[in-house]
């Protein structure tokens, strides 16, 4: 299966939702009237593509009708060039660094899939040549080394750890320490889950944060917010919140494969103007993909 083909599956849900409403709204009102735009309108919040895009496209389509008439509008080709212009300042490339390993912390609250996100980047970056290595940063829960771990050894990946209960600050130290005399490309620190509203949790990411960067100039190199697509526009709070505490360099958005609400990538974007790195669209090594705001809009709006 393609790349595209993999997005298009991985956001039927959200997809068909809108397709079919979308559908439904132009076939009740060809001529489209207050009350058709108000639907269509209901219809793409309802994918929380947030209040900013969905207005952008409802002008759009009513723009179109105005010009053109019914008989020359296609809704689906007015929303889907709309996604994509909204993220098209999108820079979803990750850094990486002339010297030395890029290290890239991966954060968020509990439950977002950010052990498996690690792993899975680790394999991305190995399946085009560079050399990774990953933290188990997460010594609160002992299954989340344990589950490092065993990614680890699934794909190839060498995983610096401690046992639970230990210091995250040392032993991303120590990860770094292995990661210059590996000569790795690229360091994962896979972070403990913590709500945005704890204080106290927010304090200890700071401190994992200046520990690397004594160690290695600039480290963390990449910040990145892992969110799950299934739970809408509440994803936002966090990323406003994690974005005031540690200075975010993008986003990784994960589960998009069982939600109806994938539209809520763009309103994050749009809000807080972080790029998109990565998206999940499965549960295999190879359904985290770089993201493509193109496809994206492609994989959303198309009617087949």
């Amino acid at each position: 299966m393609g790349l595209f083909d993999k997005l298009r599956a991985g956001l039927q849900k959200t997809h068909s939702k809108l397709v079919h409403e979308i559908k439904r709204i132009v076939t009740d009102s060809p001529k489209l009237t207050g009350r058709s735009l108000d639907e269509l309108e209901a219809a793409l919040l309802g994918a929380d593509l947030g209040l900013t895009t969905t207005q952008q496209i409802v002008a759009a389509v009513k723009k179109a009708y105005e010009t053109q008439g019914s008989g020359g509008v296609d809704v689906f080709t007015i929303a889907r060039n709309e996604v994509e212009k909204s993220l098209s300042s999108n820079q979803a490339a990750l850094r990486k660094e002339a010297h030395g390993p890029t290290v890239v912390s991966i954060v968020g609250v509990n439950g977002t899939g950010k052990t498996t996100t690690s792993a899975k980047l680790a394999h991305w970056f190995q399946a085009r040549g560079e050399i990774a290595l990953l933290a188990a940063c997460d010594t609160f829960r002992a299954a989340a080394i344990e589950q490092l771990k065993v990614w680890g050894q699934r794909l190839k990946v060498p995983v610096v750890a401690s046992d639970y209960g230990a210091d995250p600050a040392a032993v991303a130290h120590d990860a770094i320490t292995a990661a210059l005399a590996r000569k790795a490309d690229y360091l994962l620190i896979d972070t403990a889950g913590r709500l945005h509203t704890k204080h106290n949790l927010m304090q200890e990411l700071q401190k994992l944060h200046r520990v690397m960067a004594k160690k290695l100039a600039g480290a963390p190199h990449e910040v990145l917010l892992v969110l799950d697509g299934s739970t809408g526009m509440n994803a936002l709070n966090q990323a406003r919140e994690f974005n005031k505490t540690v200075k975010l360099t993008g986003l990784i958005i994960t589960k998009l494969d069982g939600t109806s609400k994938g539209g809520m990538i763009v309103a994050i974007q749009q809000e807080l103007g972080l790029p998109i790195k990565f998206i999940g669209v499965g549960e295999q090594p190879d359904d985290l993909q770089p993201f493509d705001a193109k496809q994206f809009a492609a994989a959303l709006f198309g009617e087949t």
